[in-house]
């Protein structure tokens, strides 16, 4: 009899689901316990997202159970209630162990490993435990992280294979580090190099073991040496762990994922870079891949964010339809920058081109399926091409509204011209490297630029041609909260955070500090927010609480972390009696945000932070003709704010010309949107 698959999912012991097959016959629970189980491979595996249901755990078992008939057992860490117990368990039935684990924050392991690992830290470190305690078990580790993160990546796997292999295991193939920096790639993509690792891996487990020593003939002999052949692959049991044996034979192989996240899973809907998946890449980051640099979308990252809607353009943009801009197509009402700065939310194309980033903020509703980097390494389409697409893509979506119920035509037929393009969506922007060249085709197409910075480049903010208006994120306002909110990628993030808020001081056009607020991480800092301001000196101040976008596995984040409106509102009191020079001007309650203003856009005591994009055009056009030598400044293209958007008015921000409406369904929504 064979047990073909025993799967706990990643919830509960108890809701596990089983399945078994043999012969066409159903098996019952209790069958488990009268197999033989000495031949079993035990896949375990760590899960940051409770909703994932196929894994990379699963993508080895079909392998392993159809192309080499196997007995496989599939557990989540969560469900090892004692680690002690179940190493033993493992080694006395002479088990071989996968286990798949990816670099947490500040190289820690994912929450459900915690106590797996703090276990293997001290049995290797007590004198008590015995260094044959593992000897008759087998494994192989699958590492997840990033190699931008230095000394850090990998280190989980690292430690767990360490420790491992102190307790007598024996390494079935060397540990293998997945990378997620794919520009340090060399077998082109995650399903490359998991179709690579999966090879050896199959390869290793149905080559018979000798139990051969490699300097001697006699298998009798135990203690000869430190390598035990099995076939063509090399199992190190090198206790003293020296550097001499590792040179010989690497017991750490370093390929592709994350760290500070982990590894993709490739049936799900989201990919979480923080999470165990199917598909994984692995490359060395010590290796930098020969020929012309690789794009940075893999199939992978493009399918994920095409099911999440965004239409992507080329090898690193993409484009996707606001629920703003549908929510205004129907007469809906707009978004907070309708009603903050009269952006026609129906007329707005919501792009980026630079799908990778230099963060993996844990308020970020993107998911974590995008790549990240600190610098362009990889293939670069020109602006044209960007620009093009993206305005292409743009019009075929709103084009679908065509014939929906409750679309209003003379807004179609109005959304069918772009009029502004907010520069966010997901990545960073300003990482382009044409991006200045994009911006001027934007403006010559008569198009406004919105363009959001996480703050972490500010020699491209020195560089950047003139924007509508120019956003940085600030999301924390001392470095420690900033290091935990933002988890950027950058060792040094801070300074170049206040580089960016300096550089933000010196342009002319119109500028704005983004903040959001977090329960529990950032909202008791109101003195150094007020520092952060003075340092930057931005025209305008956007407060807003974070959005909730349900467990996505990449952060802890839950409603509890979302503020109150009431609570946004004392926050921009509270801020406001430290900054003079600035007052609420707008409110937007449905966003949860408020927009607080220099008193210079008050004129005749009239709030002017609406923007006359006619009259930008005409200056940034000017700009260019004289080749800079004309500048301006965001005085020269304000317009007054309407009354119904002026913080205090009856409507809170909701313009009256549209029709509230409010939603009865309670099913989930999408809440992406600039």
């Amino acid at each position: 009899m064979t047990v073909d698959l025993y799967l706990l999912t990643a919830g509960s012991a108890l809701t596990g689901l089983i399945f078994y097959y043999f012969g066409g016959a159903e098996w019952t629970f209790w069958h488990l316990f009268t197999v033989p189980l000495f031949t079993l491979v035990f896949v375990i595996f760590s899960s940051l997202s409770v909703i994932k249901r196929f894994t990379f755990a699963q993508s080895t078992y079909d392998k392993l159970s159809k192309d080499l008939n196997r007995q496989v057992i599939i557990q989540d860490f969560n469900d090892v209630t004692d680690p002690e117990e179940f190493l033993q368990t493992q080694a006395k039935n002479q088990r071989t162990l996968l286990v798949f684990i990816p670099t947490y924050e500040d190289a820690t392991p994912p929450p459900s490993a915690k106590w797996f690992l703090l276990h293997l830290q001290e049995a290797a470190t007590d004198f008590r435990v015995s260094k044959g305690e593992l000897e008759k078990l087998t494994y192989a580790i699958f590492g997840c992280g990033n190699s931008l993160y230095f000394e850090n990546f990998n280190k989980v796997a690292k430690e767990v294979d360490r420790c491992l292999s102190e307790l007598g295991a024996k390494r079935l193939l060397p540990t293998e580090l997945a990378d997620e920096n794919t520009a340090k790639s060399i077998y082109g993509g995650q399903e490359g190099h998991y179709s690579k690792w999966s090879s050896k891996l199959k390869s290793a487990l149905e080559t018979p073991k000798t139990e051969k020593c490699d300097c001697s003939n006699d298998t009798s002999t135990t203690t000869c040496c430190k390598t035990v052949t099995n076939g063509d692959h090399s199992i190190k049991n090198d206790d003293n762990n020296n550097d001499e044996d590792e040179e010989e034979e690497p017991r750490i192989e370093s390929d592709d994922d994350d760290e500070a996240g982990g590894c993709k899973d490739g049936n799900d809907d989201i990919i979480d870079l923080e999470d165990m998946g199917e598909y994984m890449e692995n490359s060395s980051p010590t290796k930098t891949p020969k020929g012309p640099p690789k794009e940075m979308v893999t199939p992978l990252i493009r399918k994920s964010l095409e099911k999440q809607g965004y239409k992507l353009i080329g090898s690193h943009s993409g484009v996707k339809l606001c629920r703003w801009t549908k929510s205004m197509l129907r007469g809906r009402g707009g978004c907070y920058k309708h009603t903050f700065y009269g952006i026609e939310s129906h007329r707005c194309m919501e792009t980026t081109p630079s799908l990778a980033c230099a963060n993996k903020c844990v308020f970020c509703w993107r998911h974590h399926s995008n790549p990240v980097g600190t610098s362009w390494q990889w293939k670069t389409d020109d602006a044209k091409t960007v620009t093009q697409g993206a305005i292409d893509n743009h019009y075929k979506m709103i084009n679908t509204f065509k014939g929906v119920p409750g679309v209003l035509p003379a807004r179609l037929a109005e959304g069918m011209k772009i009029r502004h393009c907010a520069l966010s969506l997901v990545g960073e922007p300003i990482m382009y490297p044409h991006i200045n060249e994009l911006i001027e085709i934007l403006h010559s197409k008569q198009i406004s630029s919105f363009l959001v910075t996480n703050a972490q480049f500010p020699d491209e903010i020195r560089t950047l041609q003139p924007v509508t208006q120019l956003y940085v994120s600030v999301d924390a306002a001392t470095k420690e909260s900033l290091k935990k909110i933002d988890r950027p990628l950058f060792r040094d993030f801070w300074e170049r955070f206040l580089a960016c808020l300096r550089a933000l001081k010196d342009k002319g056009q119109r500028t704005v500090y983004r903040l959001t607020l977090v329960k529990g991480f950032n909202t008791e800092e109101i003195e150094q927010y007020a520092k952060l301001v003075e340092l930057g000196d931005p025209d305008f101040i956007e407060v807003k609480g974070v959005t909730y976008c349900g467990d996505s596995g990449a952060s802890s984040l839950t409603m509890a972390n979302v503020p109150w409106h009431e609570e946004v509102v004392t926050f921009v009191q509270a801020l406001c009696e430290r900054l003079p020079q600035y007052e609420v001007a707008c409110e937007h309650e449905h966003s949860n945000c408020l927009l607080l203003a220099n008193t210079k856009f008050r004129v005749d005591g009239k709030w002017h932070t609406w923007i006359d994009y006619d009259r930008f055009q005409e200056l940034v056009a000017r700009h260019k003709a004289t080749s800079g030598a004309e500048t301006f400044t965001s005085l020269e293209y304000m317009a007054a704010t309407p009354d119904w958007a002026v913080v205090g008015a009856n409507e809170r921000g909701f313009d009256p010309s549209d029709t509230r409406w409010h939603r009865k369904s309670t099913a989930k929504k999408d809440l992406s949107g600039c």
